[in-house]
C-alpha cells in the first residue's frame, strides 16, 4: 500500500489570499474583519469629490467596507489637469494596498473618460495587487449587461468633456441619441459646485434629455448626488436609470464575486 505524498492544490478565489494579509501569525484570524468580512472596496476619489463616498456607503450591504484614497483636483476642468490628478494614481493605489482591499476603484467619470481607463486600471492593479475597475468602465459594463443600445446622457460637465464620453459610448457601440451638460467646470469653484447640485433638480433634467428611442438614461459624474433619487427617476419615466456611483458599486461588488440584489438604488443593482 502506497501513501499519496503529493501537495494539496492550492486554492485561489476572489480577493486577497488571506497569507498575504495574515502571514503565518494570524491563521485562526486570517479570514476576519469586523465591517468588511464579505468584502473590502478600495476607493480613489478627486480631492475635490464629497458624493462618491456618502453614496457608497449607503449602497453598501452588511459585510461591504469602503476605505478611500484622494487624488488631487485643482484649477478648471482641462485635459491638463485630468491627467495631472491621474498621475497620483499609483501613489494612491499603493496605499489602499495596505488597507488590504480587494478591488481597488477609480471613482471619477469624466476623468475615466478623457484619460484611457486601461491606463488608470493597469496602475491601480499593478500597485495594489487586486482587480481594479473605473467609473467610465463600469457604466459600460452596465449599459452592455442591460442590452441597451440607445441612450440619453445627462452630466454636469463642460462641452468638451461631454462631447468626448459621448464619443466614446458610441465606440462602444451604444447610441448617445441626446445628451446635455450643466457646464460647470470653467473655474475651481465651479466644479466643486457640482457636488451641490440639488438631486431634485434631476427630475427635470431627466425629463429634459429623454427621448422615447433612448432604452436607458444615463446620469453621469461621481459628485453628482443621485442614488436616493434613481428609483424615483425610473417611475416616472418607466425605464432604467444608470449613475456613475451606482454603477460603478456595482462592478465593484460583482468584481469582488458578491451577487447581492440590492433594493432602492434602480434596477442594475436591484435585478443585475
Amino acid at each position: 500500500m502506497t501513501t499519496d505524498t503529493k501537495p494539496l492544490a492550492k486554492v485561489r478565489g476572489s480577493g486577497v489570499p488571506p497569507e498575504q494579509i495574515a502571514g503565518t501569525t494570524m491563521k485562526a484570524v486570517q479570514m476576519y474583519s469586523p465591517y468588511g468580512y464579505r468584502g473590502k472596496i478600495g476607493l480613489i476619489v478627486p480631492s475635490t469629490n464629497t458624493i462618491n463616498e456618502p453614496e457608497f456607503y449607503r449602497m453598501a450591504p452588511r459585510g461591504v467596507s469602503i476605505h478611500t484614497g484622494r487624488i488631487k483636483l485643482l484649477g478648471k476642468a482641462t485635459t491638463e489637469s485630468y491627467h495631472a490628478m491621474a498621475d497620483e494614481t499609483a501613489r494612491a493605489a499603493s496605499e489602499l494596498a495596505t488597507a488590504e482591499v480587494d478591488v481597488v476603484v477609480w471613482g471619477c467619470t469624466s476623468g475615466s473618460v478623457i484619460v484611457p481607463r486601461e491606463k488608470l486600471e493597469a496602475a491601480m492593479t499593478e500597485q495594489a495587487g487586486v482587480p481594479s475597475v473605473t467609473t467610465f468602465g463600469s457604466v459600460l459594463a452596465a449599459l452592455k449587461m442591460m442590452g441597451a443600445k440607445r441612450i440619453s446622457m445627462g452630466t454636469p460637465y463642460v462641452d468638451f468633456v461631454n462631447e468626448e464620453e459621448a464619443r466614446l459610448v458610441e465606440k462602444e457601440g451604444i447610441e448617445v441619441v441626446s445628451w446635455y451638460g450643466l457646464r460647470l467646470g470653467e473655474t475651481q469653484e465651479e466644479r466643486r459646485g457640482i457636488g451641490r447640485v440639488p438631486p431634485e433638480s434631476l427630475s427635470r433634467l431627466v425629463r429634459y434629455i429623454d427621448r422615447p428611442e433612448a432604452e436607458v438614461v444615463f446620469l453621469s459624474c461621481t459628485n453628482l448626488a443621485t442614488v436616493e433619487k434613481i428609483a424615483e427617476l425610473e417611475a416616472e419615466i418607466g425605464k432604467p436609470v444608470i449613475t456613475s456611483n451606482q454603477a460603478t458599486f456595482w462592478n465593484a461588488m460583482r468584481t469582488m464575486g458578491l451577487r447581492d440584489r440590492i433594493e432602492g438604488y434602480g434596477s442594475l443593482l436591484a435585478e443585475y
